[in-house]
């Protein structure tokens, strides 16, 4: 008997068990080590993960260029990824909205994530009336090319040394 089954507070609408939902985000454009690394930490905590991909418009506003990768294919990608139970697109105009509708049960966030700093999300949450646990990634996946960015500067400099050349 699963320790959530006597506890009211804990059952859907059939009366069964609810599930632990965990929700994460982020741009997961050239997919690497790390992405993967937060992702498998996400699912550990939960029974089903929900990623949040950023849209192409909204990367472009905070990081200055678009992703490589387009959103739809990104989603894609991800949805297909063995931790990934669903995998959504953020909203355009409130980061807040996927959180509030899909109302997890965690939030995690992975150790270089910037678009959200975790007490100042605790606080944007709560004073939209939604308390949830929210955890950070500690560990960082060290590679030779640990971030999207890091990946298209290789392939750059290698197009830029002729060590690639499109057939």
């Amino acid at each position: 008997m699963s320790k959530n089954e006597n506890n009211p507070e804990l059952k859907n609408n059939n009366g069964n068990a609810k599930k632990k939902v965990a929700l994460t985000a982020g741009t997961f454009d050239l997919l690497h080590p790390g992405h993967f690394n937060t992702l498998d930490f996400a699912k550990k905590h939960a029974d089903e993960l929900v990623v949040v991909l950023a849209r192409d418009e909204t990367v472009k506003r905070i990081k200055g260029r678009k992703p490589v990768i387009p959103e739809e294919q990104r989603k894609m990608m991800i949805e297909t990824l063995k931790p990934v139970d669903r995998a959504i697109l953020g909203s355009l105009t409130d980061k807040l909205e996927p959180i509030l509708n899909i109302k997890p049960d965690i939030i995690v966030l992975g150790p270089d994530q910037t678009t959200y700093q975790l007490e100042e999300l605790k606080s944007q949450l709560l004073e939209r009336g939604f308390e949830t646990e929210i955890i950070k990634v500690e560990e960082y996946v060290e590679c030779p090319f640990h971030s999207s960015y890091d990946i298209l500067k290789e392939i750059v400099k290698r197009w830029c040394n002729k060590e690639i050349e499109l057939k």
